[in-house]
């Protein structure tokens, strides 16, 4: 073969160009073990005797590919110690086909969130039996979910996840509400645990919701007694409002790490509309005084205040022997106490008050208390 001294210096350079890529070549990639990168998003939530698993599906292997050689993913959960592996599966899935991303080259900054495409999620839903509540009810259950590749191979197991195993009591039955001025009181049918458990114990927990924001919050709790009627009175919700109210029993087990809480299934939801008919207390105490001789003629009257949150103030009414209530004043007033100018020599008045609320919602009338006014 002919060296460069041999060629134009043109051609010289072209055979040097060609042979500078025929070098020897890289070291081979080892493939592809198509093993799914293990789940790390696994998460549990118990509900009475079921238990909601859900995670995300796994698009990648462990080297980077895009996972396609799916197989099934295996639902693993034991009782008490963290699980090293699956052991027996209480439910295998099949896992769902992976879509291949979409390659960085090919992607522009603007679009590349717009092109990427969404994680596909999983779940699985484990019905409790009663044994298996009872077989060790003070310990946690513990998940993981393991994903195996089409040739039974995995690269692990998931995060681990856990849930109290106790047992759970069913929802009170005939839960009602019935609201009156002082609030909604919530009622329902008593229940009892089959058998005592030390370690655990049960509570009544009631939801209310507003309606109109969808917000939830805990109305109340009260423990499980040997009670034949639980009652709960709420008043801390708004007039004019409306809430819908359910009850479930809470159990509560005590573990070394502290108290761990599992709710049983719920009773039906009871609807209930605030409107606000329900007027003051009658004001009570009512006392009309004379201002006395050697001054201009007046009346005083002084009363017991009420104590509702949402009084306004009150009407003041008067008579005369054989004639109707007057009311006096314009506008509400708002102290526990007025002063009659508007009185004559002679004549006996008979007073009594009323209470009104934000509403106008006004209560009966107070038992009247008279006063005479002198002759001059």
């Amino acid at each position: 073969m002919r060296t460069c001294r041999n060629l134009r210096p043109i051609l010289c350079i072209a055979v040097l160009a060609v042979c500078a890529g025929c070098g020897a070549p890289g070291i081979p990639e080892p493939p592809s073990l198509e093993l799914a990168r293990p789940v790390r998003d696994l998460t549990a939530v118990r509900k009475g005797n079921e238990v909601h698993l859900t995670w995300s599906v796994p698009t990648e292997t462990t080297d980077h590919h895009a996972f396609r050689h799916t197989g099934v993913t295996q639902i693993c959960r034991t009782i008490g110690a963290p699980m090293n592996q699956c052991g027996t599966p209480i439910f295998e899935l099949p896992t769902p086909v992976s879509r291949a991303r979409v390659p960085k080259k090919s992607r522009s900054r603007k679009n590349s969130r717009a092109q990427q495409p969404a994680t596909p999620q999983a779940s699985y839903t484990d019905q409790l039996s009663p044994e298996l509540e009872m077989q060790s009810p003070t310990e946690n259950l513990v998940y993981s979910v393991n994903v195996l590749n089409s040739y039974g191979r995995t690269a692990g197991l998931s995060n681990q996840v856990q849930v109290p195993s106790a047992p759970t009591l069913p929802a009170p039955t005939d839960f009602a509400a019935h609201l009156s001025a002082e609030g909604v009181t919530l009622t329902w049918n008593p229940v009892t645990p089959s058998k005592e458990i030390p370690g655990i114990q049960y509570l009544y927990r009631v939801y209310r919701r507003a309606v109109q924001t969808n917000k939830q919050s805990i109305a109340g709790e009260l423990p499980v007694r040997d009670e034949p009627h639980p009652t709960l009175l709420d008043k801390n919700f708004e007039w004019q409002k409306t809430y819908e109210y359910r009850v479930t029993v809470v159990t509560e087990v005590q573990q070394a790490t502290g108290t761990e809480q599992v709710e049983g299934d719920d009773s039906p939801t009871v609807r209930v509309i605030a409107n606000d008919i329900f007027p003051p207390a009658t004001p009570s105490g009512l006392q009309a005084v004379f201002s006395g001789p050697g001054q201009k003629p007046f009346i005083d009257l002084v009363w017991k205040a009420n104590t509702e949150r949402d009084l306004a103030g009150y009407n003041i009414y008067r008579r005369q022997p054989g004639g109707q209530p007057v009311k006096l004043n314009n506008e509400l007033i708002k102290a526990p106490a007025f002063r009659d100018s508007n009185v004559l020599p002679g004549h006996e008045y008979l007073y009594s008050v009323s209470a009104v609320d934000v509403r106008g919602n006004e209560s009966p009338r107070s038992e009247e208390a008279s006063e005479t006014v002198p002759e001059q």
